[in-house]
């Protein structure tokens, strides 16, 4: 069993560990998604492109983001268990939003893409041995463990599963 150990999580991703600390990694990586899909799938086509106010992103902008965040951070994941001690650059979500292609895509299929997408992160993390999860790197300028980038990736899930059952489908159902 891995556990979250919040004292070594930078404080500005505290907030998305809370969400999953009481998990095994494995364990929150699966609840997360599962939760997520669930209302991916329950979310209407013709509410895809809906802000629920302006300047806030779309539906599918959140999605895409959701994503592009899971793939940043495995990849330092990655980097981290391989030893690789080369710090990494942050990355500007909102400069990405709008790169993502996402008013052209559909929920069903973004819903499958994440679905692909989180077993693909489940088999990564499955395979770092425990060494492995404790390695660390800069990203950001924050140091890094493996085993927190992926509470941190079923958290920043869950925190903005939060915000969209709230802040968006509050208002469209």
């Amino acid at each position: 069993m891995t556990r979250a150990d919040l004292t070594t999580v930078p404080d500005f991703h505290k907030r998305y560990v809370e969400h999953v600390k009481d998990y095994d990694i494995l364990e929150a990586l699966k609840i997360s998604s599962s939760e997520t899909l669930e209302l991916v799938k329950s979310i209407p086509e013709s509410k895809g492109d809906y802000r629920y106010a302006p300047g806030k992103w779309s539906i599918k902008e959140l999605l895409c983001h959701m994503m592009d965040t899971e793939r940043i951070l495995a990849y330092r994941a990655l980097r981290f268990a391989r030893n690789d001690k080369t710090p990494l650059s942050g990355f500007e979500e909102n400069d990405y939003a709008p790169e993502a292609n996402a008013q052209n895509r559909k929920i069903g299929m973004i819903a499958d893409e994440m679905q692909r997408l989180r077993l693909t992160t489940i088999d990564l993390f499955a395979n770092f041995t425990g060494e492995m999860l404790k390695r660390k790197g800069l990203a950001n300028n924050l140091e890094l463990s493996v085993l927190n980038l992926g509470y941190i990736i079923s958290g920043h899930e869950s925190h903005h599963r939060k915000i969209l059952k709230e802040r968006y489908m509050s208002q469209i159902q």
